[in-house]
């Protein structure tokens, strides 16, 4: 009998991020070592398999989100919540930029209690810098992936987010 080959097991971690135009959240996340896949779609309102159009229409009460598979052993979750932070205004309530209405809200959904307290702490560090964050934080739910025209936008298409742009904060 050969040597057991010793078993690697790879941990991954969810983050769902609510941040705007989802193309332009997806973006940043998506070029950072440790993140495995992003995909946008929609969370956080009433129906079932929403659609891009219906979301639009400001009545399901979902957001445009990314939903990013991470490796915890090369990036962390607050690592990741810096850069959401950092890529989108957290002060704006229901809107990023041009882009006006629920769906475009600044909202974390956690997938557990450590990346809330994580978020919560990131939110009261920005707080006592003077900043009047409106970002929710949300238990994750049932996440909508959006149709493959969606997915990988800027890098598919080319260009930059237009109101997604870095801004150190931490």
């Amino acid at each position: 009998m050969g040597k057991l080959k010793k078993l690697e097991i790879k941990r991954t971690e969810v983050a769902i991020f609510a941040s705007g135009c989802f193309w332009g959240t997806q973006y940043h996340f998506e070029k950072k070592d440790g993140v495995i896949s992003t995909r946008v779609g929609f969370t956080g309102g009433q129906r079932t398999n929403a659609t891009y159009e219906e979301v639009c229409s400001g009545t399901t009460g979902h957001a445009e989100a990314v939903k990013i598979t991470f490796d915890p052993a090369i990036i962390s979750f607050e690592e990741l919540a810096k850069t959401y932070f950092e890529t989108h205004d957290p002060t704006q309530l229901n809107r990023q930029g041009p882009d006006i209405g629920t769906q475009y809200r600044s909202e974390i959904f956690y997938s557990n209690s450590n990346q809330k307290m994580i978020a919560e702490k990131l939110i009261k560090i920005l707080m006592e810098k003077g900043l009047d964050i409106k970002t929710k934080l949300s238990k994750a739910v049932e996440f909508w992936e959006a149709d493959k025209y969606h997915q990988n936008y800027y890098r598919r298409k080319g260009g930059t987010p237009y109101c997604h742009i870095y801004k150190k904060k931490f």
